[in-house]
């Protein structure tokens, strides 16, 4: 059995798909990657062992202008270059994970009569897969309230190493492998891997206040240039990385994360039981707030507006909770027993019975 996969752009295209490939990769299915030149997948994709074929661009604009009067002749060209590649590949179902990619790939699907499959990532759906769910009735979604046409809830697929992970158990190495001291409060920050530049500067401002308070922080920041800190003799550890590759082992290590709200960053945190305060990013159709909602109102999470988010709250609000282990507790019990952690195997057998293999 061969598969198709198209998805790509951002981490929240590109993990659900990698997730999902190596289910069925493990049942003995052929996995080929559909991805576009701009986005994360031309690395991420590759290095996990996966083929990847590469078809132009189609940006689905919002509004009037430019974009929109260029959409007709791109999304033909694009439509030409998947039928080439589905041509070439001879896939049993395609499998869709929105973004720019999808569209072609949906349209190739109907036209072709090639089963398809399709996972929307966000609460809010996008316009690609609010196209494509008229192509098919084999649709999944992340969030249990996402209104989308034969959407069937299944929660969004995520990294086995994340799904599985125990992180009472890899605490003391999470803390070695950062750098950290094994007993104090710890605070993750992550703006994604771009970086946030409001919850960059907010958490390094109040830098001095989190090290009376006796916290400890790990803060990926996409930009290390904005994270400006000085440190006294004795304060507590401050780790800026550009990046974490084991995001695991920095749940793992983590009392609290301040974190944007894109759907997988929601999923994994919630899925391991790490206490979160979201930060949405204030752009787009508003969906991070909506990915962040479930958890919040479960009691998981704070959720705080962009604008607000700064040095002040950040000593008002996270360094109490962090002294409060009980409420920790409270909120860590909340989100883990909140989102399904299968949802790659759950995913990859609605792709074959989309087939008609099982």
């Amino acid at each position: 059995m061969r598969a198709l996969l198209a998805g790509g752009g951002t981490a929240g295209h590109t993990s659900p798909l990698l997730a999902t490939a190596a289910v069925l990769r493990d049942g003995g299915v052929e996995v080929t990657c559909l991805g576009t030149p701009r986005g994360l997948e031309v690395t991420l994709i590759p290095e996990a062992g996966y083929p990847l074929e590469l078809v132009p661009p189609v940006p689905l604009p919002r509004r009037p202008g430019k974009d929109l009067v260029a959409l007709p002749a791109r999304l033909r060209a694009a439509v030409k270059a998947t039928r080439e590649v589905v041509e070439r590949v001879k896939p049993h179902v395609i499998v869709g994970f929105g973004g720019y990619v999808s569209v072609p790939a949906y349209l190739v699907a109907r036209r072709t009569g090639i089963p398809l499959v399709i996972h929307e990532g966000n609460a809010v759906p996008g316009i690609a897969n609010k196209l494509g769910v008229r192509f098919t009735e084999h649709v999944a979604t992340s969030f249990p309230d996402t209104d989308l046409r034969h959407g069937r809830y299944i929660g969004l697929p995520i990294r086995r190493e994340i799904s599985r992970l125990d992180r009472a158990a890899h605490r003391v190495q999470g803390r070695e492998h950062f750098g950290l001291e094994p007993d104090l409060p710890t605070l993750l920050v992550t703006g994604g891997s771009q970086g946030a530049r409001r919850i960059n500067r907010a958490v390094a401002a109040a830098a001095p206040d989190l090290a009376e308070a006796g916290v400890q922080v790990l803060h990926a920041a996409g930009r290390p240039e904005e994270v400006e800190i000085s440190r006294a003799q004795g304060d507590p550890p401050y780790v800026v990385e550009k990046f974490i590759d084991r995001i695991d082992l920095a749940y793992a290590a983590a009392d609290l994360v301040v974190c944007r709200a894109g759907a997988n960053t929601v999923t994994e945190v919630a899925s391991v039981g790490l206490p979160a305060a979201f930060v949405p990013l204030p752009i787009g159709n508003g969906e991070q707030a909506h990915n962040a909602g479930p958890v919040v109102r479960a009691g998981g999470a704070l959720l705080i507006d962009d604008e607000a988010f700064t040095a002040s709250w950040v000593d008002q609000a996270v360094i109490p909770l962090l002294r409060d282990t009980e409420r920790l507790a409270t909120m860590s019990a909340a989100a883990a027993g909140l989102v399904p952690r299968d949802a790659d195997e759950s995913l990859a057998a609605m792709v074959l019975d989309a087939v008609g293999v099982r």
